[in-house]
């Protein structure tokens, strides 16, 4: 008797989490911002919580000044957060290191906001797209904080193909 009234709940349970789990992966999440590296876009100290829009991944629909998720390129079980520079075929100037590169095919470039604080681009070179996760679209946490992350575009540093 006690086997048939907890049959519905875990049942409900089950399915909740698997509709619930598809829908993180295919559409959007919430990740914990961690790290100074996108500051002021992000702030980590204040413990942001940020919403992942994933159906970007389909067709790789990112655009340069976004700001993306990926899986390290050093660590695949890290992900990290940067702004997406440069798209494959551009050509990005970088500062740093006085040089003009063209990102390859199945490449992007991307930078934290906070350049003095950011392992990124200018660390590690290209990313492929294939370790991309998804696009930040809003801040969901702290309610202070709530609000769109806008996409910027560093002046002077890309010349598009």
């Amino acid at each position: 008797m006690a086997r048939a009234a907890v049959w519905p709940f875990v049942k409900a349970c089950v399915t909740g989490s698997l509709l619930g789990r598809t829908f993180a992966d295919w559409c959007a999440s919430v990740i914990a911002v961690d790290g100074r590296s996108m500051y002021p876009t992000l702030d980590a100290q204040q413990g942001e919580r940020a919403l992942v829009e994933k159906r970007c991944l389909y067709r790789y629909d990112l655009s340069r000044g976004d700001v993306v998720v990926f899986r390290s390129p050093r660590n695949h079980r890290e992900m990290v957060v940067k702004r997406l520079i440069a798209l494959p075929g551009d050509w990005i100037q970088v500062p740093e290191k006085q040089e003009i590169r063209q990102i390859p095919q199945g490449h992007c470039w991307v930078e934290g906001d906070n350049a003095g604080l950011s392992l990124d681009s200018r660390t590690y070179g290209p990313v492929p797209l294939g370790l991309m996760q998804g696009r930040v679209t809003h801040v969901v946490w702290p309610p202070n904080r709530i609000g769109r992350v806008d996409r910027k575009i560093p002046e002077g540093r890309i010349m598009p193909l």
